[in-house]
């Protein structure tokens, strides 16, 4: 080959390699001022994704012995487990302390009954009474006892109308009020039917049939409006009566679904064994009798109690409550009202006050004292002591309707203990006497009851048995006129 031959072969080449360089936009100069033949290419990263075994592949691993023996170990260990737990459920159950049953109450056993003899110096009338509902249900009050307010001249059996209200206590209209905004806030309603209440005989004289029969007359037209019980006074003169029957059966009988109402007897002077006789033969649901007043040894006090202990339900304690006297007029010092509010809650049976008892409200001769409504500073904290005390009882079962236990008597002192199965125990000591009274707290043998070493102070008037301290049971001091509540837990 020729020189000339080869030298057109090599620019056949170069111009091969020049267009090659060109840019691939064509005769458009290159944008990025690169040179013509610098190729940038970029190749996108590859994510690798694991998909899992296909079901085929899956089929064939699950079917090998060392799968199926490992399946098998863990279904076994899962049955063992569960049958384990459910075997420790029994055992624990088995030997979990049974529960007592929680013994049949009505509303009357779950708060205190709160009496209102006269409407005019508490509210001035039904109208105002409707107003206080809000402040009485603030103390836990459960029952209302109002009135008389029936119309009647002292000693005067030919002006008794038992079915209407006197003029300056209220309408009826009002009445109506009253027990429906009650209702709401489950406070139940009693009116009390005493016809001569005015007189010094409440029946005017020895209760004949025409009397009862008219009482039970009045209890049928009032509990058609909607009142939830009936009180009487003198229940030894009214029980023997011939209509006395048939007055219980228009107060208890046809109960229409979710109320129960309340037969109420007061008593006065009875001792502890005929208060129990009366229950049994009147069947009154609750029976007031004037023990605490009547009675003023510690050790006569605890034996009365221990008679009417099994008829707990039954048993309403007051001090001068079955007169439709205040506290106030036998507790004449604030420490003494403190202490009855605190003997009241924790006895076994139910707390019975008078208006104003909150407040230790004074007696002013024989006129019923105006109730304060606008409290001092020693009226507010009294008051919060009486709330503080029916709250309490109001959410402790020992206190609601626990066993009792008499612990240490004397002439001007007494302790005893409430108990009721797995729950919170209390212990209840008061001193009335004017010098301090030494404790030693001591219990009888008694099955599955026992006291601890010490115990904790839950409420005191005692400023040396603080809240929370602790206090020994063998021996410990309680000051003049003083009261304390201890407690310790249940121990199984």
């Amino acid at each position: 080959m020729s020189k000339d031959t080869d030298m057109d072969l090599e620019e056949v080449k170069l111009n091969t390699v020049d267009q090659e360089k060109q840019p691939m936009a064509g005769d458009c100069p290159s944008l990025s001022g690169e040179k013509n033949g610098s190729v940038k290419l970029k190749i996108p990263d590859e994510d690798v994704t694991f998909t899992g075994l296909s079901k085929e592949e899956l089929m064939k691993v699950a079917g090998t012995p060392g799968w199926v023996r490992t399946r098998w170990v863990l279904l076994v260990l899962f049955w063992l487990g569960w049958v384990g737990m459910l075997a420790g459920a029994i055992v624990i159950i088995v030997q979990a302390p049974r529960c007592k049953p929680i013994p049949e109450m009505h509303w009357w056993n779950e708060g205190p009954l709160y009496q209102i003899p006269n409407l005019l110096a508490f509210s001035d009338g039904l109208k105002g009474l409707e107003g206080k509902l809000d402040q009485l249900n603030q103390l836990k009050v459960k029952g209302l006892v109002l009135g008389p307010l029936h119309v009647v001249q002292k000693d005067q059996p030919n002006t008794l109308d038992l079915t209407k209200i006197r003029a300056d206590h209220g309408k009826v209209e009002e009445l109506e009020a009253v027990l429906q905004k009650a209702k709401k806030k489950g406070i139940s309603v009693v009116l009390d039917l005493t016809p001569n209440y005015e007189g010094s005989k409440p029946w005017f004289s020895a209760a004949d049939n025409e009397m009862v029969e008219k009482v039970r007359d009045a209890a049928e037209h009032w509990i058609k409006l909607g009142v939830d019980g009936i009180k009487v006074s003198d229940l030894k003169i009214a029980s023997r009566s011939n209509e006395w029957q048939t007055l219980r059966t228009v107060v208890q009988g046809n109960h229409t679904v979710g109320t129960t109402r309340a037969l109420i007897g007061a008593v006065e002077g009875a001792q502890a064994d005929e208060v129990a006789h009366l229950i049994n033969t009147t069947g009154v649901d609750i029976i007031l009798p004037s023990l605490l007043s009547s009675i003023d040894n510690g050790v006569a006090r605890i034996k009365a109690v221990d008679v009417l202990y099994s008829q707990q339900s039954s048993v309403g304690w007051g001090l001068g409550a079955s007169k439709l006297e205040p506290l106030s007029k036998t507790a004449t010092s604030s420490d003494l009202q403190r202490l009855y509010q605190l003997l009241l809650f924790t006895l076994p049976g139910i707390p019975v006050f008078t208006y104003g008892d909150e407040l230790g409200l004074q007696v002013n001769g024989s006129k019923w004292p105006n109730m304060i409504w606008e409290m001092d500073a020693n009226q507010t904290e009294s008051r919060m002591w009486f709330k503080s005390l029916s709250d309490l009882r109001g959410k402790e079962r020992s206190l609601l309707h626990g066993d009792y236990y008499p612990l240490n008597s004397s002439a001007t002192a007494l302790a005893f203990l409430r108990v009721w199965d797995q729950s919170e125990r209390y212990i209840t000591a008061v001193n009335w006497g004017e010098k301090p009274a030494e404790l030693k707290l001591t219990l009888p043998p008694t099955e599955g009851v026992t006291l601890p070493d010490t115990a904790e102070v839950k409420m005191s008037t005692d400023e040396n048995l603080t809240a929370q301290s602790s206090v020994s049971l063998e021996k410990f001091t309680l000051g003049p006129e003083k009261a304390v509540i201890l407690q310790f837990p249940f121990t199984g």
